[in-house]
């Protein structure tokens, strides 16, 4: 096991034989973290709460999504892993979907699903959960 800090709070990155899994945390609070714009998302906030060795498809994070933030420039979303998703404050409207989701909304979706793109006029936070296909 391998010890690390964040913001002074210990964490861990364990290992299950020789293959690495997501950091190791007894519980903390995820508001002594900052919100990091992500540099893939413009308009979108996060704090990660914990993250496996590639961190762009094994993560767990609060994502935050500023008001009036529209994807539809990037269009259709697919990716290779697995992605589930709460929504626990404000709303997220679906343009493909034509419907608009709040709070307590949950989505669970395969590698390469189709989904969005997506707007939110008032702005939302989300549970992102991701982990790797196979």
């Amino acid at each position: 096991m391998r010890l690390a800090t964040r913001d002074g709070d210990a964490m861990a990155t364990a290992t299950r034989g020789s293959v690495p899994v997501k950091d190791e945390h007894e519980f903390y609070d995820p508001n002594t973290l900052r919100w990091v714009p992500d540099s893939a998302a413009p308009g979108v906030s996060e704090r990660v709460l914990s993250a496996g060795p590639d961190r762009a498809v094994e993560m767990t994070r609060l994502a935050r999504w500023a008001p009036g933030l529209d994807t539809t420039a990037a269009g259709v979303i697919r990716h290779a892993y697995y992605e589930e998703v709460y929504l626990l404050e404000g709303e997220l409207e679906d343009l493909t979907l034509r419907r608009t989701f709040t709070a307590g909304h949950y989505a669970s979706r395969p590698p390469g699903m189709p989904h969005g793109p997506y707007r939110t006029v008032t702005g939302c936070l989300m549970l992102e959960i991701r982990r790797p296909a196979g």
